[in-house]
């Protein structure tokens, strides 16, 4: 594995992915949402999979541009309404965003980034709250994440896609990936 694609991977880690637990796979099919996790999906691979307790499943994907796509399902034990701006969505973006500010930091990176705002960012049919954030890692080298998050089926979507410089990947590359990826997963 690459340096750079090193860090993109302990990216993924830092934003909650807890791999280092004794996890589960997650079934091909998520139940609550129906969503299908194929070897290939909108052109990325399989990479793995966990099904972690108090976080529902995690899905991650590398696409040929080796950047990292991770899609987690969880409800935290309610239902979630549908949809990217009702309250309940609202708030957990909101609780997502400073958890991955504080990972960010306490894990050694630095100047981290983002609007002051999220935006709306549709996907195929679906409108997700989105929001793209960058820091600078120990080698200098800055990498980049775009969250989504949105409700679907009673369960939260978030969506991750981790790029950077090092691999000279650039904002567009990611977006031309999540447009080939999130329509194709939910379809």
């Amino acid at each position: 594995m690459s340096r750079a694609l090193a860090i993109l991977v302990a990216a993924t880690l830092v934003q909650g992915t807890a791999w280092a637990q004794a996890e589960s796979p997650a079934p091909a099919t998520d139940p609550g949402t129906k969503l299908a996790f194929p070897a290939t999906l909108g052109g990325a691979h399989f990479e793995r999979s966990a099904n972690g307790p108090g976080r529902g499943t995690t899905y991650v994907y590398s696409t040929p541009k080796n950047m990292v796509i991770t899609v987690q399902i969880f409800d935290n034990g309610r239902p979630v309404p549908p949809g990217s701006v009702n309250p309940v969505v609202v708030g957990e973006f909101t609780k997502e965003l400073q958890a991955i500010e504080q990972q960010v930091t306490d894990s050694g990176y630095t100047h981290f980034e983002r609007p002051a705002v999220p935006s709306a960012c549709t996907y195929g049919r679906l409108t997700f709250r989105c929001i793209t954030y960058g820091a600078l890692t120990q080698g200098n080298a800055r990498i980049y994440s775009k969250l989504l998050l949105t409700g679907y089926r009673e369960h939260f979507i978030e969506i991750h896609i981790d790029w950077g410089q090092a691999l000279q990947h650039t904002s567009a590359d990611a977006e031309a990936a999540l447009q080939a990826f999130v329509p194709a997963l939910m379809h």
